[in-house]
């Protein structure tokens, strides 16, 4: 760290319907108000090319990633539910984004499938993120992901992106350029808002933005960590859920244009 601060890599998660899964229950799968960090991991290994099996890639990934975000629009309602029923057999294939179908190992269901799903509409939310240093005892074969890799990944992704589930397709490009900021918190106010200005909902880890203001902030201990290796809940990491005051971005932006 230079006494600038840090390289944050600015992220704009758009679109017209976006899903960042919280603790599914049975078939009812919910949605969060903020981007997880599994989502997140699994966002930049999707636009790196990564495959599932990669686990070793994706948690050293997640072990490192620092993130915090903000909500530019609040939509009215919050959420739409998806009532999903689906007659599924052994020999039934879906559309995946490797561009070929992928085939199904489950058993057949002569019953429709039952599935709730939860969205966010018309959303638009920042995020801005930075990698820690790797630990000095990790071995040679260790990756070495750099966060110029993750804006060029964006730029030119190995394959489709979406936000959180399948048909939430971006609006736009994902990637918005970087800002230089001391703590996570700063980074986001550098960031100009896309629809609306003042204090706007925010989530950033602990002890990355300011601590003098008990009375305004929460802090929560998220389970939003995943174990790649086994795909089963990885834990929790504490975070702060509060306010970041933000500016208006020019017309250009709006259109587009990076910050």
């Amino acid at each position: 760290m230079t006494p600038a601060g840090h390289d944050w890599l600015v992220l704009r998660l758009e679109a017209p319907m976006v899903a960042f899964g919280g603790v599914a229950i049975d078939q009812v799968g919910v949605t969060r108000d903020f981007p997880a960090a599994s989502m997140l991991t699994g966002l930049i290994g999707n636009a790196l090319g990564w495959h599932r099996t990669d686990t070793a890639r994706h948690q050293d990934l997640q072990d490192r990633l620092i993130f915090a975000a903000r909500r530019d629009a609040e939509p009215v309602p919050a959420r739409l539910t998806d009532m999903q029923n689906a007659q599924l057999g052994k020999t039934d294939r879906g559309w995946t984004t490797w561009g070929q179908p992928e085939g199904r190992d489950g058993a057949s269901y002569a019953a429709p499938h039952r599935r709730q799903r939860d969205y966010l509409a018309d959303l638009c939310v920042t995020v801005v993120l930075r990698l820690a240093d790797r630990p000095e005892d990790r071995g040679p074969g260790a990756d070495s992901l750099h966060i110029e890799e993750i804006e060029a990944a964006f730029h030119r992704p190995a394959r489709p992106l979406f936000i959180g589930r399948k048909p939430c397709l971006p609006v736009g490009p994902i990637a918005q350029g970087r800002v230089r900021a001391a703590t996570a918190h700063a980074a986001l106010g550098c960031v100009p808002a896309v629809y609306t200005s003042g204090d706007c909902r925010a989530l950033w880890p602990v002890g990355d933005g300011p601590s003098d203001r008990p009375d305004a902030d929460r802090v929560v201990a998220l389970a939003d960590l995943r174990n790649w290796l086994t795909g089963l809940h990885g834990g929790t990491r504490m975070v702060v859920e509060g306010r970041v005051t933000a500016q208006m971005a020019p017309a250009a932006v709006q259109q587009g244009g990076a910050p």
